[in-house]
């Protein structure tokens, strides 16, 4: 006769949790930045096809660290919601509150049902009018959520990079300040990370939402995926 182990249910969430964590922490950072001129995503991510960032809605964005085939599959949830919701409703009631809550309900549920949980974390950022109107949304491998102010630091070497970050953040900040402080921090969580270190654009996936897109004024799209070259470019401009 097979003998059956028990195990309490603190040492398994324990377990649970110490085991996203260690699969978090051995991906690439993400920086989610909110400036004057919108909110940046900076991702470090050498990949051209396989996107850590991404639109969800109108003025809605999506970054995440991790297993790349857990959080895409949350973002294409993501997607579907938004959809659906202003479709059914109307535009103005998809809101990064109404998502991060979607997907802080699923995270949850496969955290304390499933044998393995999400090795995931995850950021839903709302561009506002202002910078003081922005949502940014934090939510962790167990369906945690936390309402951030200023910035989001993800994964890798998370607490080295949100030192940098919180540094040099201002909500003055242009996008150009914004990514190159990101940037900045992204290269002081790798391993050759020294002050003053920075990543070439092929290294690195930029996307922002612009606050002064026809979106964030009532109508659509306020996404905007840089190329190397828009990189390089704005890495070269006057902050």
């Amino acid at each position: 006769m097979t003998q059956q182990f028990y195990v309490s249910p603190e040492q398994l969430m324990k377990d649970r949790a110490d085991f996203a964590r260690k699969g978090i922490a051995r991906g690439r950072s993400v920086v989610v930045i909110s400036c004057q001129d919108g909110i940046a995503l900076v991702a470090e991510n050498p990949s051209p096809s396989l996107h850590k960032i991404g639109e969800i809605y109108d003025k809605i964005a999506f970054a995440a660290v991790g297993k790349y085939n857990e959080f895409e599959s949350l973002r294409q949830a993501g997607v579907r919601y938004a959809d659906v919701r202003g479709y059914s409703y109307d535009r103005d009631d998809v809101t990064a509150r109404g998502l991060a809550s979607v997907y802080a309900q699923s995270l949850g549920a496969v955290f304390t049902a499933e044998q393995k949980p999400f090795e995931v974390e995850l950021a839903v950022a709302e561009v506002g009018p202002t910078p003081e109107q922005d949502h940014l949304y934090r939510l962790t491998f167990d369906g945690s959520i936390a309402d951030e102010q200023g910035f989001i630091v993800m994964g890798g070497q998370a607490e080295r990079v949100s030192a940098v970050i919180a540094e040099g953040w201002r909500s003055s900040l242009r996008f150009t300040g914004a990514v190159r402080l990101a940037i900045g921090g992204l290269a002081s969580g790798t391993e050759q990370g020294e002050a003053g270190a920075t990543l070439p654009a092929k290294a690195v996936e930029v996307a922002v939402l612009d606050r002064q897109s026809e979106t964030a004024r009532g109508f659509r799209r306020a996404f905007r995926r840089m190329n190397d070259a828009d990189i390089t470019a704005l890495l070269a401009e006057e902050d």
